[in-house]
Order: structure tokens, then sequence, then C-alpha cells
């Protein structure tokens, strides 16, 4: 598989990689979010501290360096950090996962479901057969965005990662192949 692009956009969203002067404005929109991210993120249980940011920047270029994962920080046309987006390869056989998550503030513009649009085309134009979204079967908002792009849910069953506060321990798993992407997109 090709490595993905440094920077997506569809002229409203704007992906690029993560960079080491994102610390702050990262660790601001995270701390200001724990509410909205702890039920779900893992990571953010407890608190995150800016060594966390810092820790969570140097592993975005280790696993993009090692073909892991490609993390892309999620900005407004003016620069700021509204939330996050990836890419990951621990799926296997040729397919990509996608995760994602928002700033609270800004939620319900449409931002997640434009960025994993992105990343869903980005990840078949990188020789990906198919792509994949997991979430929580009690985080409802984040299975709208898969069923907006015209995912299939293909079922659930116990979540192989730990979740926040709020998880149930099962995850939903949601694919689309290529062929299935060009079909909703020429329609």
């Amino acid at each position: 598989m090709e490595e993905p692009a440094p920077e997506l956009s569809d002229g409203e969203v704007l992906l690029r990689r993560w960079r080491e002067d994102d610390l702050i404005p990262l660790h601001h929109v995270v701390h200001d979010s724990l509410d909205h991210l702890e039920p779900f993120m893992p990571w953010a249980v407890g608190g995150y501290t800016e060594a966390d940011a810092a820790e969570f920047l140097r592993t975005t270029v280790r696993e993009w360096r090692d073909g892991e994962a490609y993390g892309y920080a999620n900005v407004s046309a003016e620069g700021e950090i509204l939330g996050a987006a990836s890419l990951m390869t621990r799926i296997g056989d040729g397919g990509l996962e996608i995760g994602y998550w928002l700033g609270k503030q800004h939620t319900g513009c449409g931002l997640v479901t434009r960025a994993a649009a992105l990343l869903t085309a980005e990840a078949f134009r990188v020789g990906a057969n198919r792509v994949e979204i997991r979430h929580d079967a009690a985080n409802e908002r984040s299975g709208l965005v898969p069923e907006r792009l015209g995912f299939t849910r293909v079922g659930s069953g116990p979540a192989d990662l730990p979740g926040g506060v709020a998880s149930t321990g099962v995850h939903v798993y949601w694919r689309i192949t290529a062929e299935e992407w060009l079909s909703t997109r020429s329609g």
C-alpha cells in the first residue's frame, strides 16, 4: 500500500499531519472537551496533560514512519485544532480503519463525516481493499458517520481495545469496499 498524502481537504475540512507546534492547541482542545471525550476515549479518562499531548505527537510521528497509522489534525481554515482523524493498519489484510474525535464545541456540523469521507477516499487511493469504522455500541453519534457515508454495519463483538467511562465493552463494526464506495459517489 502507498503512503497517504500528508494533507487532505475537500475545501471545507482540512486534515493535515500532526506537527510539533500542535502541542499546546491539542492540549487545550482535549482539556476543554474532557467531559465530551471521557465517555468513549480511554486516553481522556482522568484528565489530559501537556505531557500526554507530547507523547501523542511523538507516537503519531513514529506510527506514520513505521506505517502503523496515519494521524491527522482536523483543523479550521484559520488553523485551529478541531479534533483528530486517522487511518490505522491494525485490521490487517489490506484494510484500513478510521478513527476520529472532535472537540465538543465543534460537533454537530458534519466535520467528522467530511473527515471520514476524505480518509475513506484516500484509503482506496493508496490501495486499501476495505475501510472499517468501529465504535462503542453506546456511542450512537459515532455510528451515524459510517451510516451517512454508505458503510454497511457488519456486526458487533467484544471490544478489542479499552473504552472510556461510558463504554459498553461492545464494538459495532462498519465496512465499505472500494467498489461500494465508488457506487455511493457516482449515484
